[in-house]
């Protein structure tokens, strides 16, 4: 396994998104349902989208909590829907490991909305670096690990607009969906290393 991965190299990959079925959520009375599936599974890829600020000291709320599964998406628009009770109980269950890159700050922003405690996170960045792995970014670590690449190109864009383009959804489903696939692929090929979820 290669521990790091140049700009040249990862061009010439191959691009790869996520072609599953997703569903975007913006109807409150959706999400009951949707935790339920969620629930069916004992990983599930994470991550969220907060709309840019280009103003310094502002902050602003994530606006987009994905989680996937290997073959479906779920878009929660929060900045619609708000922080849901059941989505919290997911967030919070130790028997299911929520998978992701650089997950704290996504954390952190989640416990703005809502505080709640987070159980069963396990972040990649910690995991690669037992393991020898120095390019700990999603996106070098889908081209080391998976050996395609990932497009970056909407992560600055409005998440907050009143619709998501097609290549919002493409784009935000691809990098929870990838945090799952590198989470099987990195278990598979170093299965005696000990996964750690982070602690509250």
């Amino acid at each position: 396994m290669q521990k790091t991965i140049s700009k040249e190299a990862l061009s010439e990959l191959p691009l790869q998104h996520f072609e599953g079925d997703v569903v975007v959520v913006e109807d409150e009375s959706k999400i009951e349902e949707l935790v339920r599936e969620l629930e069916q599974h004992s990983v599930i890829g994470f991550d969220t989208e907060t709309k840019p600020s280009f103003q310094k000291g502002k902050v602003n709320k994530v606006a987009l909590l994905q989680l996937a599964t290997s073959d479906q998406g779920y878009l929660f628009r929060m900045n619609k829907t708000g922080f849901h009770p059941a989505l919290v109980r997911l967030l919070e269950n130790q028997d299911i490991a929520k998978i992701g890159v650089g997950i704290r700050d996504d954390l952190r922003g989640l416990n703005r909305l809502v505080p709640f405690k987070h159980a069963g996170f396990v972040e990649l960045q910690d995991y690669v670096k037992q393991v020898g792995i120095e390019d700990t970014s999603l996106r070098k670590l889908a081209g080391l690990v998976l050996h395609f690449r990932v497009s970056k190109r909407q992560r600055l864009s409005n998440w907050e607009a009143p619709h998501l383009t097609p290549s919002q959804v493409i784009y935000a489903a691809t990098d929870a969906w990838v945090a799952i696939e590198l989470y099987k692929k990195l278990t598979a090929l170093f299965p005696k290393e000990e996964v750690q979820t982070l602690s509250i």
